[in-house]
């Protein structure tokens, strides 16, 4: 218990150390992007400014949550380091969430060591600096017109809404794949089940007033899952499944209001969501296949390497599931009118590239801990996921000094 409590204090400590860090950097370039030039720290931070100061940003931003938490900010600070704090506190959050995660779901052969802890708690770190793969000094790739655009990454650093909303979407995938394991089997007046849907919907509510990519993906691959159990149990865990749905209808009445706010068209404004096969992708790539490769080369590898897991564990599963339904949505699906360029259909993607990469690490710890693999194999996806995070520090590094996102 003393060597328990020991190990504790030191791993928190050190990753204390960690976030700090991270937070300090962070936020010298988030007020970067909030005070410097558009063109050198390209991002919407002025436009955020000014709807957190409710004043007109020429933009609709229908979830309030991350502009009513920097407004309070701007009680203390100016109105640019006021967002600059507010995204650097909620990619913070994620972080401290993530690490939490990790140590509760690693296998106990890990977390239960001071150094498996220590190296948990790196792992959680490094995974909010990971990018897609992309050759140094500029090489060329067939149909790969840019690092970013087209490819896309798990940590858009140009996007403080992503990065804010981040911590519940982390939160409402942790208790969602943790309910599609129990829910068949209903609630029962049970209060710990009754809790864990409250909070279920309450995480996913709480992301979607934050900004909704994540949200539509969850709800669209949960709905899938759904509906097949429903089919293929013959209707018999109908109740049930109406138990779980009822936890997403303040995210539905919400999702509504911002979907008359942003997507109804005013007059003479073409609006609403169109239908097409990648149009919208390919116009900034012309290689999906390489793409998808570049942005979870890791994950895909593991999944080659550990694809009994698929079946064996749901929340990696559930992972897989989100990042299939956050392509299709991406590939199939555009806003009509002058937002259809912008792709904001790619903002759910990049959350399905995270989670991937998510679910992908937690098995690769398991398998390590587990000792099934061989080393040869563990160190071969260790040597890929070190990959994405070497580019995705020398991306970050790209945005400290100024380099345009894509």
């Amino acid at each position: 218990m003393e060597a328990e409590k020991r190990n504790r204090i030191i791993d928190w400590s050190l990753f204390a150390v960690m976030l700090l860090a991270v937070s300090a950097v962070t936020l010298w370039l988030f007020y970067k992007q909030t005070t410097g030039s558009p063109e050198l720290y390209h991002s919407d931070m002025k436009a955020y400014i000014l709807e957190m100061q409710g004043l007109d940003s020429g933009y609709s931003f229908p979830y309030p949550i991350f502009f009513k938490f920097a407004a309070l900010i701007h009680l203390f600070a100016s109105p640019e380091m006021a967002v600059a704090i507010a995204t650097m506190f909620f990619n913070g959050l994620s972080i401290l969430i993530t690490k939490s995660a990790f140590q509760h779901l690693s296998p106990p052969a890990v977390k239960e060591s001071l150094g498996g802890r220590i190296f948990l708690s790196g792992l959680a770190v490094s995974l909010f600096f990971i990018s897609m793969l992309y050759p140094p000094y500029r090489i060329s790739l067939p149909g790969i017109k840019f690092r970013y655009l087209g490819v896309f990454t798990a940590n858009p650093f140009h996007n403080a809404t992503y990065m804010a909303a981040r911590p519940f979407a982390v939160l409402a995938f942790l208790w969602c794949g943790k309910l599609l394991t129990v829910y068949e089997k209903g609630i029962h007046g049970e209060k710990e089940k009754i809790k864990d849907y409250v909070l279920f919907s309450l995480f996913l509510l709480l992301a979607t007033m934050t900004k909704p990519s994540f949200t539509i993906v969850l709800v669209g691959t949960t709905g899938v899952v759904m509906v097949f159990r429903l089919f293929r149990s013959g209707f018999k865990n109908l109740v049930p499944a109406l138990q779980l749905g009822l936890c997403f209808l303040p995210t539905f009445a919400d999702l509504l209001y911002q979907y008359k706010g942003v997507f109804v068209p005013e007059e003479g404004v073409e609006g609403g969501i169109g239908f097409c096969f990648g149009e919208v992708w390919a116009q900034y790539c012309t290689n999906l296949p390489l793409a998808v490769c570049l942005g979870v080369a890791f994950p895909l590898l593991v999944l080659v390497l550990n694809y009994r897991e698929l079946k064996e564990n749901a929340m990696y599963r559930f992972a897989w599931q989100l990042y299939l339904m956050s392509f299709a949505m991406a590939f199939f699906l555009f806003e009509k009118g002058f937002r259809k360029m912008d792709f904001n259909f790619s903002w759910g993607y990049m959350y399905g590239i995270f989670f991937c990469h998510m679910g992908a690490l937690l098995v690769l710890v398991k398998s390590m801990g587990e000792g099934r693999k061989k080393p040869f194999l563990i160190g071969l996806q260790w040597m890929v996921y070190l990959c994405h995070l070497l580019c995705g520090l020398n991306y970050f590094v790209g945005f400290l000094q100024g380099k345009m996102y894509y």
